[in-house]
């Protein structure tokens, strides 16, 4: 009850003072839901509520989910972690180090001193970037052409390298290989193999790379935040026929299916009796696996789709397969070794496998680390913990 309350109020208030347009929060443990809630507008415009079952882009949280998909092929021994992913994914042959740019204004290219594997893959450590963070890549992508990873477009994954593989940690579009590398394997679309043998055991039913007529008359508008501070409703919407499924970023989901996923996790690869990963491979997806290599702060290049990122600065944080991993207890009240990332549109999500909690948060905001959405979130889950005890 003391629960419900806190939350309720905090993200009421928040509502009301008209810092996010709508959320959706859900809290759990390994039982179940401890808290679910939803308040304000799904659009700011035609005034539709926010309800728990809302539709929303959850852009890059999706990452968690192909990265789920990725292990248990590893399980099967169809996919190495270790070894040189362009062999399923020969594109990857392709990928050249940028090294700088010449006089003419054109990229000089050279190409890497080792093969690309699946773990650097899933760790952001193959040294691929997004646009929105690196300079260099928007440059790229200006100059040769290249298409932006939401148009889905194959041809958006033809961006260099910024560094050789394995020699550091910087955010990018690596794991939509890694979808592609699923597909491979498995001789399906990734949308076809996550419904298979991901979302459709787990009972996330209203979780789709293509939004049915059904989510889409419970779809939340992305609102933009302008300079002024003020909310306008934007028109976004990714191709609902891509050339490829979009494992870093593609999926629609519920609060309520993601915090299924995370029940998953919590229960070390079991929901509900239905078990979708081994309990020793959840273990090692829950580590950190860049050994010395530490999660960076993302400075903005693109303003109207990210402010500067970094959860909690001052912490050190790895990675795993395929989230943040805290190393240290963080000062909402999550334990060393919780597991955390987000979507660009300011959704959120944490995992906290020693308390056997964790928690989604959902607002459909455009820049990323809004500047009223992150700190609700984060004041969401030191709630959950005050409350919690």
């Amino acid at each position: 009850m003391v629960l419900k309350e806190r939350i309720d109020g905090l993200l009421g208030a928040a509502v009301e003072r008209g810092d996010v347009p709508g959320v959706v929060a859900v809290v759990v443990d390994r039982e179940g839901v401890l808290y679910e809630g939803a308040f304000g507008k799904r659009n700011l415009t035609t005034g539709e509520p926010m309800t728990p079952d809302t539709v929303c882009w959850i852009a890059s949280m999706t990452k968690s989910i192909t990265g789920a998909c990725t292990m248990q092929l590893v399980e099967q021994g169809k996919l190495d972690l270790d070894a040189p992913a362009e062999q399923w994914v020969p594109m990857l042959k392709e990928a050249q180090v940028l090294e700088g740019w010449d006089d003419e204004g054109k990229p000089k290219l050279r190409p890497p001193t080792r093969p690309i594997t699946l773990r650097q893959l899933l760790t952001h450590t193959a040294g691929f970037s997004y646009e929105f963070w690196n300079a260099d890549i928007l440059r790229y992508q200006e100059v040769m052409g290249v298409p932006n990873i939401a148009t889905g477009k194959i041809a958006a994954l033809k961006t260099p390298l910024l560094f050789d593989p394995g020699e550091r940690w910087e955010y990018g579009i690596s794991i939509d290989f890694a979808g592609l590398a699923v597909e491979a394997v498995s001789g399906k679309k990734l949308s076809a193999y996550m419904q298979d043998h991901l979302l459709g055991p787990l009972g996330m039913n209203d979780t789709a790379f293509k939004i049915r007529p059904d989510m889409r008359a419970r779809l939340a508008t992305i609102h933009a935040r302008g300079e002024d501070g003020a909310l306008t409703p934007i028109e976004f919407e990714l191709p609902q026929d891509p050339e490829f499924d979009l494992g870093g970023g593609g999926l629609y989901g519920t609060a309520g299916d993601y915090a299924r996923f995370v029940r998953m996790v919590l229960n070390r690869g079991e929901l509900d009796g239905v078990r979708v990963l081994d309990a020793e491979t959840v273990d090692l997806m829950c580590q950190n696996v860049i050994g010395d290599l530490r999660v960076t702060p993302m400075k903005t290049v693109m303003p109207q789709f990210s402010n500067d990122a970094e959860f909690f600065p001052g912490l050190p944080k790895g990675w795993g397969l395929t989230w943040q991993v805290n190393l240290e207890p963080a000062p909402t009240g999550r334990s060393a070794g919780s597991l955390q990332w987000a979507g660009i549109a300011n959704s959120y999500f944490w995992i906290d496998p020693v308390r056997g909690i964790g928690g989604v948060y959902i607002t459909q905001i455009l820049p990323f680390a809004d500047t009223k959405s992150l700190p609700l979130f984060e004041a969401f889950e030191t709630e959950v913990y005050r409350a919690l005890g």
